[in-house]
């Protein structure tokens, strides 16, 4: 008994110290923001979009909204198994009367998209609480990102028009 007492503290300060760790831990944008590679031009592209927003905001009347014609459908996989799926409905802002490039383009930037997503789920940034606001801000600036090297300086936002998860 005598021994047995001193086992059962050590487990249980794993547990408590293992539980504390996962209630502690950073949330995804967080993790993202740190960039350990210390990739500067990586770091400043994903402050990029917020302070485009607000330059953007100030004219408004002079953009043209765009929807993507279908919705994203992204898997979250946990534990080798799809448990949830987010769809996910994207328009973009663009110059007026450009409307023809972007769907001609349309199947490189839904890849694109796609990817972004992919990669933003395999993060973590659809579990909990996925639609706050920094965690969308960081998918919001990736998907920029690359909307922005397919299509330049003709878009100027991306928009998240609709966000749904249904877990199974």
């Amino acid at each position: 008994m005598k021994k047995l007492l001193p086992i059962l503290l050590i487990l249980l300060g794993i547990g408590a110290g293992g539980g504390a760790g996962l209630m502690l831990k950073p949330a995804p944008q967080e993790v993202a923001a740190i960039n350990p590679c210390g990739d500067t031009e990586m770091a400043a592209d994903s402050h990029a979009a917020p302070e485009h927003q607000e330059e953007v905001e100030a004219d408004p009347a002079t953009k043209e909204y765009i929807k993507m014609h279908d919705q994203f459908i992204v898997p979250v996989v946990t534990q080798e198994r799809v448990g949830a799926l987010v769809v996910v409905s994207i328009s973009l802002e663009i110059e007026p009367g450009r409307s023809d490039v972007v769907y001609g383009r349309e199947p490189k930037l839904r890849d694109a998209f796609l990817q972004v997503m992919f990669d933003h789920a395999n993060m973590g940034g659809f579990e909990g609480s996925f639609t706050s606001s920094n965690n969308l801000d960081v998918l919001r600036a990736a998907l920029y990102r690359v909307a922005s090297k397919s299509l330049g300086p003709l878009v100027s936002d991306v928009l998240i028009t609709d966000i749904a998860r249904q877990d199974s």
